[in-house]
């Protein structure tokens, strides 16, 4: 098997860690049950050791990513309430702390809402390797039926080579390989395509989300450049606080931006250092769109049985995958 550079590997800081030391790990992670819920492992080892062997490896994933999901979901919640109750805390303080806290509390909430929004389309990647599991699933019993034909020649030719089965199996045998052929073909097509697109819909939604956040967290640096944070003397008076105005526009001009961001006018897009360039990983990709103008990347394909000799394009219909088995 192909080894690969980890990111994660040990080697030197990176600039921004030797512009800005990495802090000290966070104190609430856990130290006793792992990096991953008793309840996640059950799920993914339930996957693993049940349905067509196949797609076992596959079923694993899905399974993983469905604790993802319910993670993302968490940390959704908690920080939309986390921006209200950043909202209320400071409604008790100054005009200035105030204002400036109520609206970062709706930059923040905003947050949440993205991160809900990637959510549903983190699922649509899922769904669609679900998609590669279901054809591995159907490719299993072709597999499994040559083989056991396969067997039974051999053991007939060792128990009785002039058995008159050995004859009608061989024909079973053609037809079998003939389906297995078809099948296997279907099957590295179709994980190819489905790979492709369940990925790239994965990474432009994690693009969206990514400059979203970005543009989110400059205004919110722009609201705290509205508060007044120099040194007061006991007793003087701060300056009545004039930013209502500024705040406000602050806030328009972030969902201004929100609303108006597309791939297109997205900003961070990679260096490589090979032949391909950046219009390649970006390049067009025809999709088709649903009534309100999603983007509809699945498919179902049926396998279907052709003679050996002839072994076409597989043909598919397009519809939208349906969950199965509660995955």
């Amino acid at each position: 098997m192909h080894k690969t550079y980890s990111l994660r590997n040990a080697r030197a800081p990176t600039a921004q860690q030797l512009q800005q030391p990495p802090p000290p790990p966070s104190s609430t992670k856990s130290r006793f049950f792992g990096k991953a819920s008793l309840a996640s492992t059950f799920r993914k080892n339930a996957a693993g050791n049940f349905g067509p062997e196949l797609s076992r490896k596959l079923s694993q994933l899905v399974k993983t990513e469905k604790g993802v999901l319910r993670a993302m979901e968490v940390v959704a919640n908690e920080r939309r309430a986390a921006a209200r109750q950043l909202s209320l805390w400071g409604a008790e303080n100054d005009d200035d702390v105030s204002d400036v806290t109520d609206k970062l509390g709706v930059l923040l909430f905003e947050l949440g809402e993205l991160q809900d929004q990637f959510i549903d389309k983190y699922d649509q990647y899922r769904v669609t390797m679900k998609s590669i599991r279901n054809i591995e699933a159907s490719v299993q019993p072709s597999r499994e039926r040559k083989d056991r034909i396969t067997d039974e020649i051999a053991h007939l030719k060792y128990k009785d080579p002039m058995s008159t089965k050995v004859p009608v199996l061989e024909q079973e045998l053609v037809r079998a390989e003939a389906e297995s052929l078809v099948a296997e073909a279907q099957l590295s097509n179709i994980t190819r395509e489905k790979l492709k697109a369940s990925y790239n819909y994965q990474f432009d939604s994690m693009r969206e989300m990514s400059e979203k956040f970005a543009l989110i967290a400059g205004y919110g640096k722009a609201l705290l450049e509205l508060l007044d944070d120099s040194p007061v003397t006991p007793g003087e008076a701060r300056p009545a606080y004039d930013g209502y105005d500024a705040s406000r526009q602050i806030i328009m001009d972030a969902e201004a931006a929100l609303e108006a961001w597309t791939l297109d006018v997205a900003v961070v897009k990679p260096t490589l250092s090979f032949h391909q360039t950046v219009d390649d990983v970006y390049e067009d990709v025809e999709e088709d769109e649903d009534e309100d103008g999603q983007q509809i990347h699945h498919e179902e394909v049926e396998i279907e049985e052709e003679p050996v000799e002839e072994v076409h394009e597989v043909e598919h219909e397009e519809q939208q995958p349906t969950e199965q088995d509660g995955y």
